[in-house]
């Protein structure tokens, strides 16, 4: 698939714009039309339903190491800043950039790839922006623009092993820009904080200044106490959150796949540390089945586990669901979710702060006495075993999901190009959405054949006693056929149509979209069909 076609059909049926579009747009915001709003909402329904409120701790899945509680939360978007002092963020949350000096653009360092290539008895690196599927083309063309070359000269050029990223390079002065025509354009790389800075308060002086959360978790962390003395919770159990955060991305890039504000869905599951690895196991099998069951299947989707040297200094295990999106080269695959064993080092680090180099062995801001500056809260995040009488600071495993990018990957899946027959039985082309019925944003579309003999009240009464159940769409617009493609378009599993034999036997067709087999049922058993279907 093009990614092109998926972001024109996106604009054209309302699933998402560009924010502040009028004004000329805002890099790395993205709004959701009326289809996409409905698409975003589902794919987080389904999470919450699956992971949080149609949870029952006395029927677990069995390959649950026990029985397990689960519940959720809402935090503020801006929290007191010691929260990210504690959390590392402050200190951690960074990117490597790189300046150009000739084009005066800014890049993130690890996301500029290139290849090393000769001729004319010069060899440089020549540069694209890493994560698209014309990096091949956009080298070539470089390189043999640089050298005065035409494409039939292609063969002068001398390619020197396969594509990696400008860190993997030793010399920067051999490095052509992606966008500059000489090498040695760019800058070293140097550190960026991606958190947002704003200020709580009129004055706005220093001791003012906050941030925007960059991630949902720590507003968990911090509310461990609080949840286990309101509620009855013990351990294992698991807190659920799915809340808005931002990163100001230096280069956000491909549709809403790297945007600076965007949409997290992160469970914190706290368990004793004696059973954690199993259940690290645990929710990294479950979360990769919750996306096959919807949709998400074959060679597109993968579980990697994490290499020792990938892992967070924290870190026992890290694997990531990934998707290979069409904008990324063949071969490549883009982050999902990640499920992280955490091990006790959230809620140590708001207990004791950063005190020690063993807790955190990375560079941190210093005090006076030399010792990593931000305290802790005081507070006490242990946790009591009624049964045992331990007490231990719970381990933690998180499967944390991004609602925007599960989201662009149920729009990859279900792109789909065929032919079906239109209004006169002709095999035509078109473009249908095979979203799961669950993450549909549409469930079905109802029908008149014409607009006479009481069909467009018959099919209006149909709609009225389904619109409180789904999300359904009245249309009585066009030849019937036209009205088809629009809702396979969109991705409407079925479509209801009122005809003539519904004024003789009051049956009514249902076409699936997949399919588009087609069958007869009375008009008021249109809703348990439905259900039927959907479940």
């Amino acid at each position: 698939m093009e990614m092109e076609k998926l972001v024109s059909l996106c604009k054209r049926r309302g699933f998402m714009f560009q924010s502040s579009e009028i004004y000329g747009g805002l890099n790395g915001f993205w709004d959701y039309g009326p289809l996409g709003t409905e698409l975003k909402r589902n794919v987080k329904d389904a999470w919450w339903r699956d992971m949080v409120s149609g949870h029952d701790d006395s029927s677990v899945p069995a390959a649950a190491p026990d029985a397990y509680e689960m519940t959720g939360l809402d935090c503020t978007i801006i929290m007191h800043p010691q929260v990210w002092k504690c959390s590392g963020h402050y200190d951690l949350f960074h990117d490597q950039m790189v300046d150009c000096r000739e084009s005066k653009r800014r890049y993130r360092y690890d996301q500029i790839r290139g290849r090393w290539v000769e001729a004319k008895g010069e060899r440089i690196f020549v540069t694209t922006v890493a994560e698209t599927d014309r990096e091949e083309e956009d080298t070539l063309s470089r390189a043999l623009k640089y050298f005065n070359l035409r494409s039939k000269n292609a063969d002068q050029l001398q390619w020197d092993g396969k594509f990696i990223t400008l860190p993997d390079i030793d010399d920067l002065s051999r490095a052509l820009g992606p966008d500059a025509r000489t090498p040695g354009s760019l800058t070293e790389p140097r550190e960026f904080n991606l958190m947002f800075k704003t200020t709580v308060g009129a004055l706005g002086g220093e001791e003012d200044v906050a941030f925007l959360r960059p991630e949902t978790a720590q507003g968990i962390f911090v509310n461990f106490r609080n949840v286990l003395d309101s509620t009855r919770v013990k351990i294992p159990f698991g807190i659920a959150q799915i809340g808005k955060s931002f990163r100001n991305e230096i280069t956000p890039r491909n549709f809403t796949f790297r945007s600076r504000e965007f949409e997290q869905m992160e469970i914190e599951f706290f368990c004793d540390p004696k059973s954690s690895n199993r259940w690290y196991q645990y929710w990294r099998d479950r979360r990769m089945r919750w996306y096959v069951d919807l949709g998400l299947a074959g060679d597109r989707l993968r579980l990697r586990e994490h290499d020792p040297e990938e892992l967070s200094h924290y870190s026992t295990g890290t694997a990531d669901i990934e998707y290979a999106f069409p904008f990324l080269p063949p071969g490549d695959f883009g982050e999902l979710e990640g499920i992280a064993h955490r091990g006790d080092f959230d809620l140590r680090s708001h207990m004791e702060g950063k005190l020690d180099e063993n807790t955190c062995p990375l560079e941190l801001e210093k005090g006076p006495d030399g010792k990593p500056k931000w305290k802790g809260s005081g507070r006490d995040l242990t946790y009591r075993d009624d049964a045992t009488g331990e007490r231990y600071t719970p381990h933690v495993i998180e499967p944390s999901a991004g609602a925007d990018r599960a989201t662009l990957a149920f729009l990859c899946e279900a792109y789909t190009e065929d032919e079906a027959p239109d209004e006169k039985g002709e095999m035509k082309p078109r473009t249908l959405m095979k979203f799961h019925p669950r993450l549909a944003p549409i469930k079905a579309a109802v029908f008149p054949l014409v607009k006479k003999d009481r069909m467009p009240d018959i099919a209006k009464d149909i709609y009225r006693t389904l619109k409180p159940h789904f999300a359904v769409f009245y249309d009585e617009k066009g030849a019937v056929g036209r009205r088809y493609r629009r809702q396979d378009e969109v991705g409407t599993p079925y479509c209801i149509t009122v005809d003539g034999q519904t004024l003789e036997d009051n049956t009514v067709t249902i076409r699936d979209r997949d399919t588009l087999e087609q069958w007869r049922v009375k008009a008021d058993a249109c809703l348990e069909e439905l259900r039927k279907k959907m479940s």
